[in-house]
């Protein structure tokens, strides 16, 4: 069958069209962000093929600096310890993860970084009743922070890959403990 031509004597068939759709915020923040990339990948092409002419010169730091550099780390403030006993050791197991370092999967890892419990464990010296006190504060204080699910202080500890928020976990529960007189 021959195709027709569309003229005035053969107008464009009409096709029904459907409702927009309501999209949801999810929806709307993802094409958002492909269009936001699509934008940066052009001005990033732009930017090079505008710049290509440009002569440039490596940069050589010792034009640069002049003192030597200060690489001793600066020293964290002294704490006026909690009174409380769990809250205490919470403060310390927080200020041994700050300066030995956070890991995860293991008590210690070989550098002498320490996970919570880890941390939790040697600064509470052999005293188990302490130790177990104050795991139970921080896992109360993960799961005011995370919900109820969360099952074990362990489980948030290995869930990330920085320490940043499981080591502020730490501090939260120190303070927690420190406020409820423990």
């Amino acid at each position: 069958m021959p195709e027709r031509a569309l003229t005035a004597d053969h107008p464009t068939p009409h096709r029904p069209t459907a409702a927009p759709v309501e999209l949801s915020f999810d929806e709307r923040l993802t094409l958002t962000d492909m269009a936001m990339t699509v934008r940066l990948d052009e001005a990033t092409v732009a930017y090079e093929v505008n710049t290509a002419h440009i002569p440039t010169t490596p940069v050589d730091l010792a034009d640069i600096v002049t003192r030597p550099l200060d690489t001793t780390p600066t020293p964290l403030p002294d704490l006026d310890p909690h009174p409380t006993p769990v809250a205490a050791l919470l403060q310390r197991a927080h200020r041994r993860l700050l300066t030995d370092g956070w890991c995860a999967h293991v008590l210690v890892d070989r550098n002498g970084a320490r996970c919570l419990v880890g941390a939790i464990h040697i600064e509470a010296g052999g005293d188990h009743r302490l130790e177990d006190d104050a795991a139970t504060v921080l896992l109360d204080a993960i799961r005011r922070q995370f919900g109820d699910d969360v099952d074990s202080v362990t489980t948030l500890n290995d869930a990330f890959g920085t320490g940043r928020v499981p080591i502020r976990m730490v501090d939260h529960a120190a303070r927690l403990a420190d406020a409820r007189g423990l």
